[in-house]
């Protein structure tokens, strides 16, 4: 998994149905580029002041925000539907380094039948269904 594809809440991009589809296929939270949603180009957090005044590569505790009220609400979103949370992403991250962090959420999120990834938002692999 690419460590690039790790957005700044924390969400790992290389599990996302956007980034794993074929048609209009997304190339992750950290490239901005006219192809990608109206809304994905203003992600809140994605355009944050403060990560790009301290050029932050993540939300972390160095912000006095944090966590703000958008990742928090982001991160009981995705705990509900998906079972994953981006603040222990983050913290994860923080403890353990991006490097760790990718090589753990490859081992998770591999498909066991096909070697593919599983996607988050399905809760399968979009290679062999």
């Amino acid at each position: 998994m690419k460590t690039t594809l790790i957005a700044p809440c924390g969400m790992n991009c290389n599990i996302c149905i956007g980034h794993l589809r074929e048609k209009n296929k997304c190339p992750g939270c950290r490239k901005m580029d006219k192809s990608k949603p109206k809304y994905c180009r203003k992600c809140i957090i994605l355009n944050c002041k403060t990560l790009k005044k301290n050029k932050m590569i993540f939300c972390s505790d160095k912000c006095k925000k944090y966590p703000c009220k958008r990742l928090k609400d982001l991160d009981k979103r995705y705990k509900t539907k998906y079972k994953m949370s981006m603040i222990e992403n983050l913290e994860f991250i923080k403890k353990h380094g991006i490097r760790q962090f990718t090589k753990n959420q490859e081992k998770k999120y591999k498909c066991k039948k096909c070697s593919g990834t599983i996607c988050i938002h399905r809760g399968y692999c979009l290679d062999c269904k």
